[in-house]
């Protein structure tokens, strides 16, 4: 503030050399502006954006380029002000001006602000890898409330700059905020479900979720009212934000990898080589293409059972939706590679002992 007192000293006393003719002064105060504006934009253009013309991004190039206006307008405007200071006009025309001169100003630095988000938007969304909160599919929301804000910010100044009193309209503002919020209290509950799914990130698109209610299948779209799960039927369910924050999720695709463990048990006849077992289900195991080889297939002797020796194949397959296919096409291959090797599969067998039979019924006498 004292910078600023200075410098509009400064400037007064340049004016005062002129001698007493306002309109003389306004003049010189308009081109004197309108000169350093120019040179200020020029600044701008050929010193920082030279030094951000080095950087290995394009946004900041960008937004410089966007701020040469408002900072022309800026510089402009000021002196407009001053220049219709040393008019001497009425105080009602002065004030008038003056606000009419602001909002123009507002007006400027509210386009920037707009243009300002939306391009920092954009940017992180495109390496929603590292900022993982704003996502292609989340860009709009972002977008949206950045605008309303702006926007809002924007009429509070121009209120300011016309002196009027908006303790009444932030006042009526939170009244209707307050009802339409009970209004609209399952769309709220579901919006904010959303973000909160976007911010802990317990699944994302294209992963293989079960939840607890018994929905299971691939995940399509998390928007910010529901989420669409595709499954095995290519039926598609689309899942309110709401019940999806509180539902208990198990994400197949979760985990240090995308490759999910299938399990395939088999029975073999008491008195198998069970070394021999445990070859041929890992031959089976590796000749399949579709099996990873890291982790590496392997075999488990489960159990004894009543009527079998309990294996348990565990194999790795690329992505979880691969599960079905695969476990029936190993399936089909331990039962003919045990078909072809002469190890029995058995089945439940009962021995039933009858330790005396009934006596034969006596014939009823004539």
């Amino acid at each position: 503030m004292e910078s600023m007192a200075a410098l509009l000293s400064a400037v007064q006393a340049g004016l005062d050399i002129l001698g007493p003719n306002p309109w003389l002064r306004a003049a010189v105060m308009i081109v004197a502006a309108l000169v350093v504006a120019f040179v200020v934009e020029r600044l701008i253009v050929a010193t920082i954006g030279r030094l951000v013309g080095r950087t290995s991004t394009l946004l900041d190039d960008e937004l410089i380029e966007r701020s040469r206006r408002p900072v022309f307008m800026t510089i402009f405007i000021a002196g407009l002000v001053i220049a219709t200071q040393q008019l001497k006009l009425s105080e009602g025309i002065t004030n008038i001006t003056v606000s009419a001169l602001q909002t123009i100003l507002i007006l400027s630095w509210l386009g920037f602000a707009l243009r300002f988000f939306s391009i920092l938007l954009s940017a992180l969304s495109r390496v929603h890898e590292k900022y993982e909160f704003i996502q292609p599919s989340t860009l709009p929301l972002f977008d949206n409330t950045a605008k309303i804000i702006v926007a809002g910010a924007g009429v509070y100044l121009a209120f300011l700059a016309w002196n009027i009193d908006v303790t009444a309209l932030l006042a009526s503002a939170g009244i209707v905020g307050l009802a339409l919020s009970f209004a609209a209290q399952d769309t709220l509950s579901n919006v904010f479900g959303g973000m909160s799914i976007l911010a802990d990130r317990p699944y994302r698109v294209g992963d293989f979720i079960n939840l607890d209610s018994g929905e299971r299948g691939e995940v399509t779209h998390i928007g910010l009212r529901s989420t669409r799960l595709l499954t095995r039927d290519d039926v598609e369910v689309s899942i309110p934000n709401s019940v999806m924050g509180n539902a208990k999720i198990v994400n197949e695709a979760g985990g240090p990898h995308e490759k999910f463990r299938i399990r395939i048990a088999v029975g073999v006849a008491y008195g198998s080589d069970i070394d021999r077992v445990e070859a041929l289900l890992l031959e089976v195991a590796t000749e399949h293409e579709e099996v990873c080889t890291t982790p590496e297939p392997r075999v488990r002797l489960r159990g004894f059972g009543n009527s079998s020796l309990d294996f348990e194949l565990l194999a790795w397959v690329a992505r979880p939706i691969l599960r079905g296919r695969i476990t029936h096409e190993l399936n089909c291959a331990v039962y003919k590679t045990f078909g072809a090797h002469n190890v029995e599969i058995p089945f439940p067998q009962r021995d039933v002992h009858v330790r005396e039979l009934p006596a034969p019924a006596q014939p009823s006498p004539g």
